[in-house]
């Protein structure tokens, strides 16, 4: 549930991002989504990245190798 709410959030934050590094690159003032569904269309877009990432790291945190066990249980 919090892993939503924070791609929820990120996904509103990139939009902005998004649109600032178009404006600067294209030289535009402002940009126009031409609605609302393009809009929802790539927060959703956004949304679902910032999720599978957030998932990742939550993955990678359970099961990474414990770096403090004692030398011998080290085989490498």
């Amino acid at each position: 549930m919090i892993r939503a709410a924070i791609a929820g959030v990120l996904g509103f934050i990139l939009i902005f991002i998004e649109s600032l590094i178009v404006m600067w690159l294209k030289g535009l003032q402002t940009i126009e989504f031409d609605g609302m569904s393009p809009f929802i269309s790539i927060w959703a877009m956004n949304f679902f990245l910032v999720f599978t990432i957030a998932t990742h790291i939550q993955t990678w945190f359970v099961n990474r190798p414990n770096f403090n066990k004692a030398e011998e249980d080290n085989f490498y």
